[in-house]
């Protein structure tokens, strides 16, 4: 236990200080309304994702709005968080993943152990939409005062968490889009990764020679490209993104633009966990104490703070 005052110690916990550099690459096909982001987190993966004891089915979809979550939130221009967040009735209750304007990444899903030993169902043939259950998905993003605090909101359908979020785009923000997800345990630890294409409205910077129709065609064709990917090749840290990106749409031409890098980022500390047990009624925090100390675990990194009970005053 830290020696600082638990209202000084703004430190950073021992989490892993890890930076992917090239996590999130931008590209856009030339003349063409197409462009996207290629998501893979690599190692950082692992780390954020081996924070907690799940079963492999969480964890894949954990993973999963990670990447999905990195991928929205380097598209847009905020400074604050981005966050997605699916609630439901299943054995996951909660899963939560959100990223901030300079790329710091967390996650965590809420799994109900008795439900999970109650399904009839083998996990591994059930789909995003099985696991959450009924419930909402909800993408927000929060810079910090309700004024500038965007939410959208959208009923949890059939289907895989891509989706999901391909029904938020079409119902919500009214964009054409596709989404590919990937994560799995490797022989070097989880990875996870996402492929989004998204076709431009408008005419800025496309062909002046192609109409409508030949616009249209053009976004067909990256999307059968797109479909061509694998797993696999989303996951293989030896595959680089940029080699990647001219596998599947050299044909059609790609440029990528400025790589953007992704950090553990998760941003809790004895300071802030501090704050809050101090708004709570002394009766409550009595009932938190285990022993002379009252722990709090943050959800995001799974790491538990003491906190000595006479030092934590509380509401009178």
């Amino acid at each position: 236990m830290s020696d600082t005052p638990a209202f000084l110690d703004s430190g950073r916990p021992p989490v892993p200080d890890l930076v992917e550099p090239r996590a999130v690459l931008p590209f856009f096909l030339p003349k063409r309304p197409v462009r996207g982001r290629l998501v893979r987190l690599g190692p950082l993966a692992d780390a954020l994702l081996t924070r907690h004891d799940h079963h492999p089915a969480v964890t894949r979809l954990t993973g999963q709005a990670l990447a999905l979550t990195a991928a929205l939130s380097t598209a847009l221009k905020f400074k604050g968080s981005f966050s997605l967040q699916a609630k439901g009735d299943g054995v996951i209750s909660m899963l939560l993943a959100d990223c901030t304007d300079t790329g710091e990444l967390r996650g965590y899903a809420r799994a109900d152990d008795g439900k999970f030993a109650a399904l009839t169902t083998p996990v591994d043939e059930m789909q995003a939409s099985d696991l959450l259950g009924n419930g909402y998905l909800a993408l927000t993003v929060d810079q910090g005062d309700s004024e500038n605090r965007h939410q959208g909101i959208v009923a949890i359908e059939p289907g895989s968490l891509a989706d999901m979020a391909l029904h938020y785009f079409s119902t919500s923000e009214q964009l054409q889009c596709a989404v590919r997800l990937a994560c799995e345990e490797t022989n070097s630890g989880w990875r996870a990764a996402a492929l989004i294409l998204e076709k431009i409205a408008g005419t800025g910077g496309i062909d002046p020679l192609l109409d409508a129709e030949a616009q249209e065609e053009s976004w067909r064709t990256a999307l059968a490209l797109a479909a061509t990917v694998t797993d696999d090749e989303l996951l293989d840290d030896d595959l680089p993104a940029e080699r990647l990106l001219f596998r599947l749409f050299h044909t059609e031409g790609v440029a990528a633009d400025r790589a953007r890098a992704l950090s553990f980022g998760c941003r809790c500390s004895r300071a802030r966990l501090a704050s809050i047990l101090e708004g709570f009624p002394v009766d409550d925090l009595d009932h938190m104490t285990f022993g002379s100390d009252i722990i709090m675990t943050c959800e995001f990194c799974n790491h538990a703070f003491r906190f000595p009970r006479q030092d934590v005053h509380g509401q009178s």
